[in-house]
């Protein structure tokens, strides 16, 4: 979840490849094909990797309720990086994977982070570390959770 540039696609390439599949709007082009990808996965028990900018809770919800339906545990990474970076990576890219300014800055406009309350099993933060590597920490509990995780030690 986090706009375009932000390492996303690498992230997967670099963890993901060799178990899960990879749902990707840009390359299967409709909303109508991931709908009926993520739920071919869901049904055959297909772990997959939904490699899509996700920037809204709206855009997150549907997704989040299917899988655990289907009994998948969701575990979201966030990518938490500047539109600086993002832009810079961007510029990276050659030809038509390189997506206009305009579409890495309205992603950022759009974006909600994550939290534990949206149904994550797990949530955890991206960052770049300096050598370009991933970094990843555990998402902070919010308050929901500081709320829930109170009431169970009380009982």
């Amino acid at each position: 979840m986090e706009a375009p540039g932000s390492g996303k696609s690498s992230f997967y390439k670099e963890r993901f490849y060799a178990s899960h599949l990879r749902i990707n709007r840009d390359m299967i082009k409709t909303r109508r094909r991931e709908r009926a990808l993520i739920e071919n996965c869901l049904k055959i028990q297909q772990r997959f990797v939904l490699d899509n900018v996700n920037a809204t809770r709206a855009d997150r919800s549907g997704i989040i309720a299917a899988a655990h339906a289907a009994r998948f545990r969701v575990i979201g990474y966030f990518f938490q990086v500047s539109t600086r970076v993002a832009v810079a990576r961007n510029k990276e890219r050659s030809g038509c994977a390189q997506i206009p300014l305009v579409g890495i800055f309205g992603a950022y406009k759009r974006l909600e982070p994550p939290s534990h309350a949206e149904g994550f099993d797990e949530l955890f933060v991206v960052t770049i570390g300096p050598d370009r590597n991933f970094v990843i920490n555990s998402a902070p509990a919010g308050p929901l959770e500081k709320a829930r995780a109170a009431r169970e030690q009380e009982k």
